[in-house]
């Protein structure tokens, strides 16, 4: 593609951090309000309390496979391998990351967020695998 399609998934999935960190904010300044924890507490972070814990669980999960995704959206924009069918992954990707993460911030109930998972997982590995084929037809 000659054009940065590959990019916008990228963008999506930087929106999907920057409203998890805004909802992490906005659980512990309740938390705080209500006089659950105090507001010190969150400095060595050792109880936070369930209602926030999830969302940091799942920030924290957003720099792990999400990692590599980035890399390979890259990899493949460099390399010119990116075409519909990549980029059409990288959106079905990120979109499994926003219903991993509404289930992790609400729920939280393994018998939908695994699958999901999974899913993404799947996913990306495809987009590897697109990319080694493509770098060794080269």
């Amino acid at each position: 593609m000659t054009d940065y399609q590959i990019f916008w998934p990228l963008l999506a999935h930087a929106a999907l951090v920057y409203g998890l960190y805004m909802l992490l904010g906005l659980r512990r300044a309740k938390l705080v309000r209500a006089g659950n924890i105090n507001k010190s507490d969150y400095r060595e972070n050792r109880d936070e309390p369930a209602e926030s814990l999830v969302v940091k669980n799942c920030l924290a999960n957003q720099f792990e496979l999400p990692v590599l995704f980035y890399a390979c959206c890259i990899l493949l924009y460099t390399t010119d391998s990116d075409n519909i069918v990549t980029v059409g992954l990288a959106w079905i990707f990120v979109a499994l990351r926003y219903a991993h993460a509404a289930i992790h911030v609400s729920s939280n109930d393994l018998r939908y967020r695994s699958p999901i998972f999974a899913a993404g997982y799947l996913v990306l590995g495809a987009m590897w695998v697109w990319l080694a084929v493509w770098m060794a037809m080269s």
